[in-house]
């Protein structure tokens, strides 16, 4: 079984690349938090930031507070002291660690809307509501923008004051609402249903100037925050001081940190767009006049180029001419070398042609007859000569002949035992005598002495 983690199939990170992954996961999944704990080690350096630690009885965490955030709280944070805080995860890639970045503090304790705001936003976050794939991008230049607010405070007049400063002929639609008590909720949500029946709104600004949780709770409630949601238009939340955050900040398309700064985000200015477009023009003008005055300088090169069109076909002629030449003469060249080819291919063919290879065929094999009859004569000769050779060396060693000499053979009967001594024959005993022609059958009557024993000859017979 092939190991998963081979070299062609695991992915290896550098430091810089594992800790850049790690500070966007960090701080996406945790990008606006609130979190309490006991404040330590509460420190302030010469640049006015706020360094401390947030603990509690199992963990601690390392937390800062930058000048512009903490030039507005109303209280002094100090070691020991229990506080609750908005801020977001941090990652610093030079000491590989993480850390709170407060927006906001207060003091513990802030009581059931905060607990409220708390579930409610846990909620939306896990319905990915606050997800920005699912946020509109802002118009860049908003023809028509609708306020809901209330119509008798200075937030409305801020916005429209800004928007005509930096656009003087946009269009403005407001519609009035209620920004904080019981009627509140109902009328921001009854507005956005008018906004998704307006045609022709290009984005749509809510807006309220600061206070306290219980002042905004309009805007940390769930209708609202769906009726932002449900809106047909991109809307941009302004509620609230910089420091002040809602669920409609995290659920609307675009949160600007005051009223004034969502007019400015809306609304760019008519005066840098007019000098833009005309040095945009301008460039342009001169970009096309340097382009034709190119193709006029090309044209000009062009046209001294040219030639008359009688010598342009004086000199085809000619170079037609000398085509043909060069044709005629490669057509000869051709054509011999084809016939040397033909000829080479055709001699080629009669040395290959079946009527040569079957007289040569003929012819080999009357040599090869004549010498395999020459072969077969001579073999047979020297296979004459062994075997009269074989034949003497067989007659010379053939028992027949020996008898012939006058010998015999003497063999008990039955059995045909061969005899070679006189002591093993027993008195009556039926022998076998085989002469040169012939055999004798007789019996032994006399078992002979010492004084008969014959001398042995030189084939190692014995004689009586």
């Amino acid at each position: 079984m092939e190991n998963d983690n081979t070299t062609s199939s695991r992915r290896l990170y550098s430091v810089s690349e594992l800790t850049s992954e790690i500070k966007g996961i960090l701080e996406e999944k945790f990008a606006f938090i609130w979190i309490s704990g006991e404040i330590s080690n509460f420190k302030i350096p010469a640049s006015g930031h706020f360094y401390f630690t947030l603990k509690d009885s199992a963990a601690q965490i390392q937390s800062v507070m930058f000048k512009g955030q903490s030039r507005k709280l109303k209280f002094l944070p100090e070691d020991g002291m229990k506080i609750t805080g908005f801020g977001r995860v941090g990652v610093y890639a030079p000491r590989g660690s993480y850390q709170i970045i407060f927006e906001y503090l207060e003091p513990a304790g802030a009581g059931a809307l905060q607990a409220a705001f708390e579930q409610l936003k846990k909620k939306l976050a896990a319905e990915g509501l606050f997800s920005e794939q699912r946020k509109r991008p802002i118009p860049f230049i908003a023809a028509n923008v609708v306020i809901i607010s209330s119509p008798t405070g200075a937030v409305v007049h801020d916005i429209i004051r800004v928007m005509h400063r930096r656009f003087e002929n946009i269009s403005i639609r407001i519609l009035p609402v209620k920004v904080q008590g019981a009627d509140a909720v109902f009328q921001i949500t009854q507005a956005f249903a008018v906004l998704n029946e307006l045609t022709g709104v290009d984005v749509a600004i809510l807006a309220r100037g600061g206070g306290s949780l219980e002042d905004l709770a309009p805007f940390n409630s769930e209708p609202v925050a769906r009726a932002i949601v449900e809106s047909r238009v991109p809307v941009v939340s302004a509620v609230g001081h910089e420091t002040d955050f809602t669920i409609s900040d995290f659920v609307a398309d675009l949160r600007a940190p005051t009223p004034s700064a969502a007019a400015e985000l809306v609304t760019p200015v008519k005066v840098d767009l007019v000098y833009t477009l005309s040095s945009l023009d301008g460039r342009m003008y001169a970009g096309i006049s340097k382009l034709l005055k190119k193709q006029r300088t090309a044209l000009k090169n062009l046209e001294k180029r040219l030639e008359h069109p009688a010598k342009r076909l004086c000199d085809l002629r000619l170079k037609t001419d000398d085509f043909s030449l060069r044709m005629n003469a490669a057509m000869l060249r051709l054509v011999a070398s084809i016939r040397e080819r033909t000829e080479m291919y055709a001699n080629r063919l009669y040395v290959q042609s079946p009527s040569k290879r079957v007289l040569d065929a003929h012819r080999l094999l009357a040599v090869t007859a004549d010498n395999l009859k020459r072969s077969m004569l001579t073999h047979i000769s020297l296979q004459r000569q062994s075997f009269m050779r074989i034949s003497e060396h067989l007659g010379a060693l053939d028992p027949g002949a020996i008898l012939a000499r006058g010998y015999s053979i003497t063999r008990t009967l039955p059995g045909r035992s061969l005899v070679i001594d006189a002591d093993t024959v027993s008195v009556g005993q039926r022998l076998e005598i085989v002469l040169a022609r012939g055999r004798i059958n007789v019996k032994a009557d006399l078992k002979p002495g010492p004084a008969d024993v014959i001398r042995k000859n030189n084939y190692g017979q014995k004689k009586f």
